[in-house]
């Protein structure tokens, strides 16, 4: 008799791994958290020269949920095109704080797309700067110097 319940343990072992996984899953839910982005808009040089008296820049910034190769827009700005000389130093800067809801930290991230438009004199730059955004952090900086 014993010998036929020795099969019972390994069969028990069997059961376990094969439900163990989808209960795990189905019971311990990932909980979705609020990521807040501040940003800081700035002139990273002295454009008080002639040159730049017919100077614009304007700045667009996207945030992005990224989900593997599935992306989505979840907020997006676009500052108007304005003088280089007009814009604020660091210590006076035009500063926003942005918080995106529902982020699952261990299937998604957020990324930060900011272009600068340069004008002058009919020519127009464009500069494109990505970031990622850190996971498990709920907070992050980001310097725009323009």
């Amino acid at each position: 008799m014993k010998r036929k319940l020795l099969w019972l343990p390994f069969l028990q072992l069997l059961l376990v791994a094969a439900f163990c996984g989808p209960i795990k899953e189905i019971f311990i839910k990932e909980v979705a958290v609020n990521k807040n982005i501040s940003y800081a808009v700035y002139k990273g040089s002295n454009y008080s020269t002639e040159i730049y008296n017919k100077a614009f820049v304007q700045v667009h910034i996207i945030v992005e949920k990224v989900a593997g190769k599935k992306r989505s827009i979840v907020w997006e700005k676009t500052l108007d095109a304005k003088l280089l000389s007009l814009f604020p130093s660091l210590e006076n800067a035009f500063s926003q704080r942005i918080t995106v809801a529902n982020v699952f930290d261990k299937k998604e991230h957020l990324e930060v797309n900011y272009t600068l438009t340069y004008y002058s004199g009919g020519s127009k730059l464009q500069m494109q700067v990505d970031t990622v955004l850190s996971a498990g952090t709920n907070s992050n900086n980001l310097k725009i110097s323009i």
